[in-house]
């Protein structure tokens, strides 16, 4: 396996070299580029001087945005990743806090809030011969986090940062077919677009344009052999009879809480494939990985273990130190990424039990029942153990004595929407559970039955009060 490029390397130069590339591929839901053809052509309009500036990544196609970085690491300042579903007003704000001077598009129009900087086009399809590369330059990677109404904070990264977890090999090392439901311009997808290009393998890349099943049965198709998502992209994909197409040795899960109930469904689901559970985010990086099968994850991993990343549990959240984590915020009047000594804090809360630790939930997603706090994700994974349930979502509905109560959505294993002996049947059902499992004001007020919840574009349940 190569390994990921020292400092002052590139992206690009994790290409050039190899003798792995004949069958090696980015493919895009409407054509692919082989990874050797990257090496001596570029995808860029001709005669662009890309030397030392900084640029906007705004393209409809992820397989542009991954070019992009391809062309850009190295040789510009700094690049910054724009996922879909970011409002057109904050790109005005992203663009004058990073600095950038241009924007990589696939558009033929202009950017609207971004008319006043260069427009420079990006087409999967072109092929214009290379010109030299002089990769000296250590160029900044700036994410976007997931999760927020208002503009996304910028979080600082650089290749050796997000390439850190890919050194160490081992089961995902070597050619590989990845896929992942993730966009690559968010933290997750960009983990598995580098394991592709640093690793060694093809990548199947997700189009939001294209529906679940399409995406499936291109996957399938192409052969995949190593797929991952959150446990929310699991849920829904596992609801199409293509989901039976692929056959994967590898599949994983990151970004949300992987509870029991969805761990044990993909196993039974893919009994042969290996079947793990991540903890990453954009902040702290990738700070484990589970595949023993159970929720949560044995305490032994808090420490430092032989990987460099240093866990610890303070004020009952997980914070991370380590190389893999971010440089920094970009931007003024943003509180600090790491604590004085290092680590950062992820905010998500744990619970021991029995010689492990289970997340419970986000320490801002908490609902307030009369002043008793209940983590929306504990509820679920209740909810969620029911055979006949698919997936759920709880929230809290305001309330004029305790100020809130919690209500949940439920979505079928098998849909029967509105009422009838079914719906009241699995309503009841649900609420025994709950009365067993839940202390009473985690009980949820009200159950409803619905065909399909909310995901946001980074793949997460949508979780708002109503």
């Amino acid at each position: 396996m190569k390994t990921p490029p020292a400092e002052g390397g590139s992206l690009w130069d994790s290409l050039s070299g190899t003798s792995e590339q004949q069958d090696r591929a980015l493919h895009g839901a409407r054509c692919e580029v082989a990874l050797h053809d990257l090496v001596t052509h570029s995808t860029l309009e001709s005669g662009v001087e890309l030397g030392g500036g900084s640029f906007l990544i705004h393209t409809t196609d992820p397989l542009c945005a991954a070019l992009a970085l391809v062309e850009l690491d190295g040789v510009s300042q700094r690049m910054v990743l724009c996922p879909p579903g970011v409002a057109d007003e904050h790109l005005a704000a992203i663009a004058a806090t990073s600095e950038v001077g241009a924007v990589i598009s696939d558009g033929g129009e202009v950017t609207p809030g971004l008319e006043h900087l260069e427009h420079i086009r990006i087409d999967a399809q072109r092929r214009t011969p290379r010109r030299a590369r002089s990769d000296a330059r250590r160029t900044e990677w700036i994410l976007l986090t997931s999760g927020t109404s208002g503009v996304p904070k910028l979080v600082v990264h650089t290749l050796e940062s997000l390439s850190g977890a890919i050194a160490r090999g081992g089961s995902l090392a070597g050619p590989r077919v990845w896929s992942t439901y993730y966009d690559i311009r968010r933290y997750g997808g960009l983990q598995i677009l580098l394991r592709a290009l640093i690793g060694g393998g093809a990548l199947v890349m997700a189009d939001a344009r294209e529906s679940i099943e399409e995406f499936l049965v291109r996957a399938a198709r192409l052969g995949v052999t190593h797929v991952t998502g959150t446990p929310s992209h699991w849920r829904r994909a596992l609801m199409f009879p293509a989901a039976r197409a692929i056959d994967p040795q590898y599949a994983r899960m990151s970004g949300e809480i992987a509870d029991q109930a969805i761990i044990d469904r993909l196993r039974a689901f893919y009994p042969d494939a290996t079947v793990a559970h991540a903890f990453a985010s954009t902040e702290a990086g990738v700070a484990f990985e589970v595949d023993d099968g159970h929720a949560g994850f044995p305490d032994s991993l808090i420490g430092r273990n032989p990987s460099g990343v240093e866990l610890k549990v303070e004020d009952d959240t997980l914070r991370v130190r380590s190389s893999r984590t971010a440089l920094r915020y970009l931007g003024a009047g943003v509180a600090e990424l790491r604590d004085a000594e290092g680590f950062v804090d992820t905010g998500d809360v744990l619970e021991a039990r029995d010689g492990r630790y289970f997340f419970v939930g986000r320490r801002g997603g908490i609902i307030n029942v009369g002043g008793l706090k209940v983590h929306p994700e504990e509820v679920e994974a209740v909810i969620n153990r029911h055979p006949a349930v698919r997936m759920s979502l709880v929230k809290s509905r305001r309330n004029p004595i305790t100020g809130a109560v919690v209500v949940a959505e439920v979505v079928p294993l098998v849909p029967h929407e509105g009422p009838g002996p079914e719906t009241e049947r699995l309503k009841a059902e649900l609420l025994e559970a709950c009365r067993t499992h839940l202390a009473p004001y985690k009980i949820p007020a009200s159950i409803r039955v619905v065909a399909a919840l909310d995901v946001l574009a980074s793949g997460k349940l949508a979780r708002a009060e109503s």
